[in-house]
């Protein structure tokens, strides 16, 4: 009964925040500013960055290296570097993907509706570049009410010590 039970909450955790399984290439409403071949693409990003980012898949729970990290920094796009989340916004949501409940920019992410696996969710892509991010749900636990779920291999971090030594070297003296 134990398994049973195991195995269906992970079943229904797993549905929570599954990326779909179709391309979120050419659509309609979004015209990404970066456009690359998938050539360029797939030259560009690791096979797993390019299944996720390009081929709208995701990433198995509590596998990412940004599930359980909470350094102080920016959370940015792995395919063109554009800043998404603050770490002052994630949250330990315990579904196995880095959680934020707000976006470092409001233009940084476009939201669309998703229907795939037979649920209606709403998928986040990158606006810049429209690689696709993970889904949000209204379910966070914070003042926002929202939780975006994030595949960690979607996203790269930049700590706010590596960028606080950049500003410096940037300087003029």
């Amino acid at each position: 009964m134990r398994t049973l039970f195991l195995s269906l909450s992970f079943m229904f955790l797993a549905a929570s925040c599954v990326g779909q399984e179709t391309s979120t290439k050419e659509n309609p409403e979004m015209k990404a500013k970066v456009q690359k071949t998938d050539a360029e693409w797939k030259a560009k990003l690791s096979p797993e960055e390019y299944y996720v980012l390009r081929e709208a898949g995701t990433e198995r729970p509590f596998t990412g290296k940004y599930n359980l990290h909470f350094e102080e920094g920016d959370y940015r796009c792995a395919a063109c570097d554009a800043v998404l989340f603050a770490s002052d916004s994630k949250f330990e949501s315990h579904c196995g993907w880095p959680s934020f409940d707000n976006v470092a920019e409001n233009d940084a992410i476009i939201e669309r509706e998703d229907r795939s696996f037979g649920m209606v969710r709403t998928e986040v892509v990158c606006a810049n570049c429209g690689g696709h991010l993970g889904h949000l749900f209204d379910d966070g636990p914070t003042e926002s009410g929202m939780r975006y779920c994030i595949n960690s291999v979607a996203i790269d971090f930049q700590s706010k010590k590596e960028e606080e030594k950049t500003d410096k070297q940037e300087e003029p003296k």
